[in-house]
């Protein structure tokens, strides 16, 4: 929690520059509410995840306890979804730092069967955290920020990926929280080596949120050209961070599957013929468009014949249903220098994503929309200016229990 509160502290404009005291004494009261308020929720349902999940030995902890012995096999994935069969050998094609958080757990035994909630709960707790801060960082003030703030934590499917103890999940929030980072850096300091690392961070779990450094990258260069040394310091701390995790990606597939550029999603098993069919026409292609987007924008509950007679889609949802808060990311329009540039990275990481085979079965909402929901967050920050008050607020309720449902949904219908 000492980040969390050390950035709360830099975003809080009643303490004077000039104080001392611990960064958790500058909290205002406020800031101390929200933060246990999601480490409460997030807690509780991490422990609702489990009591209806159960307790099972993830396929990840499997590869992490191989890599203890100096493998990145596993027999245990074996005929598993996105496994790979290489020489004999078999694999998952998923990247390094949904790895890298179970090895600790791997070590210790009694820590193996909660280790992937534990995960989940080291990088979602502190990015919802952040969100108060991030708000901040881009205009929202007083009861606003608190508002957009308890729509990033509860309101957004941040939330219901942090509590599964997924590592398809696990990925996307790490990426979550060092957008995070990056947004807050970007509003204050703008250090390049520091916005380079974030990226960087972001792409060794969600390889495609790498095109964010093209807006990002060149206004920052933009911005330095007047003084060529300061342009070229500028490049190399922002791209070396970068290149370095660009080049630690393509080795971890070289030594599973024997090519840089092969992340093993292309040659995986696949358990669902449909995505199979999809596959076949590309693992990103034009094809895929229409249905993603219909997915994302306008798919509708599955109708049941019982009460509540409608049941989210395991398929995914319109995130205008899931997080109708949202919709709030356009009061920001496009006049101003920092939401272009937010919407031009939002658009950016937004074309993979529809271009995707795979929307993200099983899922709540449109779950790959959190590739880009950080930057429309900043949007909603921005735009906070306009808000009414009443019908924006009704919309981060709306969010919120949707989100609500989501968690009770997955978790008592859809075990592992």
């Amino acid at each position: 929690m000492g980040d969390g509160s050390l950035y709360f502290a830099l975003m809080t404009p009643t303490t004077p520059p000039e104080s001392h005291s611990a960064p958790w004494r500058r909290l205002s009261r406020g800031d101390a509410l929200f933060a246990l308020a999601v480490l409460a929720a997030y807690i509780v349902a991490t422990v609702l995840a489990i009591y209806w999940r159960h307790l099972n030995l993830d396929r990840m902890m499997a590869i992490a306890e191989r890599v203890l012995a100096g493998h990145l096999d596993s027999n245990a994935v074996k005929g598993t979804a996105d496994s790979v069969e290489m020489g004999g050998r078999y694999y998952l094609a998923l990247g390094p730092l949904q790895l890298l958080p179970y090895i600790p757990f791997a070590a210790v035994p009694a820590l193996q069967h909660v280790g992937n909630y534990i995960a989940g709960l080291l990088f979602g707790i502190p990015a919802a955290w952040l969100a108060l801060p991030l708000a901040r960082a881009y205009g929202a003030k007083g009861r606003t920020a608190y508002w957009i703030a308890a729509f990033t934590a509860f309101g957004s499917l941040l939330f219901w990926s942090s509590v599964f103890g997924n590592p398809y999940y696990l990925a996307q929030v790490e990426s979550f929280l060092a957008l995070t980072l990056f947004l807050i850096e970007w509003a204050g300091k703008r250090r390049p080596a520091l916005l380079g690392a974030c990226l960087a961070v972001s792409f060794l779990a969600r390889p495609t949120t790498i095109l964010a450094a093209i807006p990002f990258g060149i206004y920052l260069l933009w911005t330095r050209r007047s003084e060529l040394r300061a342009m070229a310091g500028g490049a190399v701390a922002f791209g070396l961070p970068i290149v370095g995790a660009i080049a630690l990606y393509g080795w971890f597939n070289w030594l599973r599957f024997g090519s840089a550029l092969e992340s093993g999603y292309s040659i995986s098993l696949l358990k669902v013929a449909y995505l199979q069919q999809l596959r076949d026409q590309g693992l990103f292609s034009l094809a895929h468009v229409a249905g993603n987007v219909e997915m994302a924008l306008w798919h509708l509950p599955d109708r049941i014949d019982n009460f509540p007679f409608l049941s989210p889609s395991p398929w995914g949802m319109s995130i205008l249903l899931v997080s109708p808060a949202l919709l709030t990311s356009l009061w920001a329009g496009l006049r101003d220098r920092t939401a272009g540039l937010l919407w031009i990275a939002t658009v950016l990481l937004a074309v993979p994503v529809f271009l995707y085979y795979g929307g993200g079965l099983v899922q709540y909402g449109f779950r790959y929309s959190l590739d880009f929901t950080p930057f429309l967050v900043a949007l909603m920050a921005i735009g906070s200016r306009r808000w009414i008050g009443w019908p924006e607020e009704l919309l981060v309720l709306a969010s919120i229990g949707s989100l609500l449902v989501g968690i009770c949904w997955y978790g008592t219908i859809y075990r592992s």
